[in-house]
């Protein structure tokens, strides 16, 4: 018998959020998603968002973790989503370069405050 394959990499996701769900399933139906532990904080335990995480701060940006417990956000974690999906890999290396991922981590925090609008209008 098979064990299944461990995660390379949990995302934790907003799927609450209609604009986040839709790019979290473009990327869920990518070859390699099956590798990534996709943890929707609509629908989780708070336990399932392990140390150093809480549900408040998961909310407000995109995280990751690798598998030796580093918790990432922001551009870093898309750098690393990208990193783990075959088909984005390069991109993924581009993205986590120390200049480059400044510049997407500015580009992330404007969406955030776009994304901040939306949420409330939806409440």
């Amino acid at each position: 018998m098979n064990s299944p394959t461990p995660a390379l990499l949990n995302v934790y996701f907003d799927g609450g959020c209609p604009v986040c769900s839709r790019e979290i399933g473009f990327y869920q139906r990518q070859r390699g998603a099956d590798r990534i532990r996709w943890v929707n904080l609509a629908q989780c335990a708070d336990s399932e968002l392990g140390a150093g995480l809480n549900r408040a701060a998961a909310y407000a940006r995109l995280y990751a973790r690798w598998p030796n417990g580093q918790l990432i956000s922001g551009a870093r974690a898309f750098a690393a989503l990208w990193q783990t999906l075959p088909a984005f890999s390069l991109a993924g290396r581009i993205a986590g370069m120390p200049g480059i991922v400044h510049g997407l981590e500015a580009t992330y925090r404007g969406f955030l405050t776009l994304r901040r609008m939306w949420r409330s209008s939806a409440v």
